[in-house]
């Protein structure tokens, strides 16, 4: 599974998380910090990822839309990004099942 990290989360996680999430990126890496919810979308949609945001717009669009792309939502407010990375790396399993699963669109992680 390829993660899609949104600007709200630190670039250093594609590199944190190669182990468990390989081929992994950031919007950063893509030439999309400050584009459009809909170009983002569309580019990860595009390219076979799941994007992982804390903005509650990916989380509406997840609903409103449905898969591809599918949405992972971190719940957690201001925290380190080694919190973030380890919220991510303890969730992988349910996250791979969410990735399968056809009817799945969005994953709230708390």
């Amino acid at each position: 599974m390829r993660l899609l990290f949104d600007e709200n989360l630190s670039p250093d996680l594609p590199r944190l998380l190669a182990g468990g999430f390989p081929d992994s990126a950031h919007l950063r890496d893509l030439g999309l910090v400050g584009a459009d919810d809909a170009v983002i979308w569309q580019a990860a949609a595009a390219r076979g990822f799941v994007l992982v945001s804390k903005d509650d717009d990916f989380l509406e669009l997840a609903i409103l839309r449905g898969a591809p792309p599918k949405v992972v939502s971190i719940g957690v407010g201001n925290c380190r990004t080694a919190e973030v990375a380890a919220l991510l790396r303890s969730a992988r399993d349910r996250m791979e099942r969410f990735a399968r699963d056809p009817d799945a669109s969005l994953l709230e992680l708390p």
